[in-house]
């Protein structure tokens, strides 16, 4: 049984580890061919938003929210990819992974 504690707490040591180096690399995703960027923590926490004055058109702010949409969406993307990647199997833990996070990322 203490065996079977202490890779518990191992395990909880490791995924903690890896939530740090998470918090601190940085993933971007852009839209409409670069006129929004959205950079994220490899989280998921949105740090970043560049609008190229091209892309914000008073007439369609529309089209607009759909590309800041879109880059977010891209950029988290990248994010849930650079968790599976540092992750690994410890992703699978819990609710899938994050101390409940994984799947459920913000933007997700």
């Amino acid at each position: 049984m203490g065996s079977l504690l202490q890779q518990a707490q191992q395990m909880q040591q490791q995924m903690e580890e890896a939530q740090r180096a998470l918090s601190e690399q940085k993933v971007s995703g852009a839209a409409g061919g670069g006129l929004v960027t959205a950079t994220v923590t490899g989280l998921g926490e949105l740090v970043d938003l560049k609008i190229s004055p091209e892309a914000a058109d008073p007439q369609d702010t529309e089209t607009l929210a759909d590309l800041v949409i879109a880059a977010v969406h891209a950029a988290n993307e990248e994010a849930e990819r650079l968790q599976k990647e540092k992750l690994g199997p410890l992703g699978a833990l819990g609710s899938g992974g994050l101390g409940g996070l994984g799947g459920g990322l913000p933007g997700f």
